[in-house]
């Protein structure tokens, strides 16, 4: 191993770059309550100041993926549909099969300057958590408690809301709505043999109402919806364990626009725009069929190693890396200060105090990066669900 992938492995600085992470996050969602005074007076440009703001968090975990662990991302898409990625509203739908997927679509994101407005789906106890949580929030992102019964309503609300929003946006969506594991298949399958659904090798069935809803409150608004599905290649099975440690993946992400909304464009795996669904059913038996798609085109990549379209990487913008040198000159000068003045003054108390403050932090790494973890993710979608499912 090398000098610089021998650093990147070391503790110490997963605890530097956490400490980062979350002292900057702190200060940006105490900068974004502040904010809060303008929503009465100028929603729009409230919106727009949280957009970067945002995207001073989000940022620093792209730019992990991007600089620290130096993954390699190539995109497969059609060449005429790419010099449109980024100037136009979209709904992204991704398949969830790996720890880090939604690193991998917010990477989709800023390579495409997306990333400060962003949108997603989530999970209502997303937004209890600090930094990234309470981002969202400022962000008016999409949270559901996962009770359809009680969602519908607010999930429709907040989507409207986001008709008139300033800036081009792309809302991401697992229709999943967990991650794959092989229970969750096995129940999964289970369902769709009991409501005569086709069965799905390397997916789970999507969860059709979330979408449907978000079709029907963002149409006019959205120009486009993308089918995008995310593979590793060799077998990897990427961590954010890993990419903390430095540790280069090879990504490889198919994307194709599948719906083009209110702009009459032919293209290639192109729904004409009456054919369309506008009503609950007929759309979630298209999303049925997009994901029988979506299982045959993984298919062709487990056989093959590659997707169909062209490959193009994406260029790396500097802004990730030039936004996390920022915060860490800003916060390493007061911490390296701090614990030279508490080494010089000699006291056991006070390095005592140090010391558990360094053990409770790398707890709370351990913690947040447990979240990510798909052996310790949602239950959402094993037995003690399969009642709940409609």
């Amino acid at each position: 191993m090398d000098i610089v992938g021998f650093l990147k492995s070391q503790f110490i600085c997963h605890l530097l770059i956490c400490y980062i992470f979350i002292v900057s996050g702190l200060i940006i969602n105490f900068i974004q309550l502040f904010t809060l005074i303008l929503w009465p007076i100028n929603k729009q440009l409230f919106r727009r100041i949280n957009c970067r703001l945002a995207y001073c968090i989000s940022s620093q975990m792209v730019m992990l993926l991007e600089w620290w662990s130096g993954t390699h991302c190539t995109l497969y898409t059609d060449p005429e549909n790419y010099h449109k990625y980024g100037k136009e509203n979209a709904i992204v739908i991704l398949n969830h099969n790996f720890e880090i997927d939604f690193l991998c679509g917010w990477n989709f994101c800023e390579r495409f300057g997306v990333l400060g407005s962003a949108k997603v789906l989530a999970k209502k106890e997303l937004s209890y958590m600090p930094v990234i949580g309470w981002m969202w929030y400022f962000l008016e992102i999409v949270f559901c408690k996962r009770k359809w019964d009680e969602d519908r309503k607010t999930v429709m609300q907040k989507l409207l809301n986001l008709r008139d929003y300033p800036e081009n946006f792309w809302f991401l969506i697992h229709c999943e709505g967990t991650r794959f594991t092989e229970q969750k298949h096995q129940i999964s399958m289970q369902v769709a043999e009991a409501k005569g659904l086709p069965k799905l090798k390397y997916h789970l069935l999507p969860r059709t109402k979330g979408f449907a809803v978000t079709v029907q409150c963002l149409r006019n608004v959205v120009s486009a919806v993308y089918d995008s599905t995310l593979n590793f290649r060799n077998n990897e099975n990427p961590t954010l364990l890993g990419v903390l440690n430095g540790k280069k993946y090879h990504a490889d992400l198919y994307v194709r626009q599948v719906i083009h909304i209110f702009i009459p464009f032919f293209i290639e795996e192109r729904i004409p725009l009456e054919e369309v669904p506008e009503d609950e059913q007929e759309c979630s038996n298209w999303l049925h069929n997009l994901y029988q798609e979506k299982d045959a085109f993984q298919e062709v990549y487990y056989r093959t190693g590659t997707y169909p379209g062209v490959p193009i990487v994406p260029p790396r913008r500097p802004w990730t890396l030039l936004n996390w040198l920022f915060w860490a000159l800003l916060l390493l000068y007061p911490l390296f200060k701090l614990l030279i003045n508490m080494i010089n003054s000699g006291s056991s108390l006070t390095l005592a105090s140090f010391a558990f403050v360094i053990v409770m932090a790398s707890v709370g790494v351990r913690w947040m990066i447990g979240v990510t973890e798909i052996n310790k993710g949602s239950t959402y979608g094993n037995n003690d669900n399969k009642q709940k499912r409609k």
